[in-house]
């Protein structure tokens, strides 16, 4: 066993002795940081979930980043060439949406129940902007879980939820290079017989550091500024670049 995993092992051992004595909590998690800092040299990194059970059930963990607008356009073949035509923008859409669990989470709950709670990106509650009849939001919502799949913001990841023993499970969590910033939560379920018996959330901090977080400010806190610095940077570039061809 690595030492990362002996580590959050004693970490859910000192959970569940803090609650010898009081009442038993059927659910108790624990993470390896609340807080992954993106920098330059940033490839995406892997966070580790640990928990501990004090009853049967299956474990179902759900992460959500920050919500975004996306429009998701459709493509007609028009003179020979692909152009955009129609478009739907869809509010409240996950950054980053991912889903583990220790088995096949249609043989462990119902349909109901994965809607209810909006696990798998099929599930998701994503509202279209304007009065649009709900089968033709239809393929453009497959069209946009299809495209977060793809570019891996979109994750479902069952059966890797490991139990080590009959109460104590951990996994790894994996956040790709392309995680947006700021604020998601981690919600871990423990099912039974199609019923969550114990849920706990988690928060977790995705933030820009050093150059890149004086940057993200400055851009967002300075627009008008940072477009003016961007051009000049640019029309220098370009001047350089010319300058050394010409001279070669």
């Amino acid at each position: 066993m690595r030492r990362g995993t002996l580590i959050g092992v004693f970490l859910v051992l000192a959970m569940a002795a803090a609650t010898t004595g009081a009442k038993a909590q059927a659910l108790l998690t624990g993470v390896s940081s609340n807080l992954i800092s993106i920098t330059s040299n940033f490839t995406g990194t892997e966070l580790v979930l640990f928990g501990k059970i004090d009853q049967p059930g299956d474990v179902i963990i759900v992460i959500r980043g920050p919500e975004v607008p996306v429009v998701v356009r459709r493509k007609a073949r028009k003179a020979g060439i692909w152009v955009n035509t129609d478009s739907i923008t869809f509010d409240g859409v996950p950054g980053f949406y991912s889903v583990y669990a220790n088995e096949e989470i249609q043989q462990v709950t119902s349909h109901s129940l994965r809607s209810l709670l909006q696990i798998g990106a099929e599930n998701l509650t994503v509202k279209a902007r304007g009065d649009i009849d709900e089968t033709d939001v239809l393929p453009y919502k497959e069209a946009l879980v299809r495209d977060r799949l793809n570019v891996g913001l979109f994750q479902e990841d069952v059966g890797n939820v490991t139990f080590l023993g009959r109460s104590l499970f951990h996994t790894q969590l994996t956040f790709p290079a392309n995680v947006p910033v700021g604020t998601y939560t981690i919600q871990v379920y423990l099912v039974n017989d199609d019923v969550v018996v114990a849920a706990q959330s988690t928060p977790l901090f995705i933030a820009k550091s050093g150059v890149e977080r004086e940057i993200f400010d400055f851009a967002h806190d300075q627009p008008f500024f940072y477009g003016v610095a961007a051009i000049i940077i640019a029309l220098f570039s370009g001047w350089l670049a010319a300058t050394v061809f010409r001279k070669s």
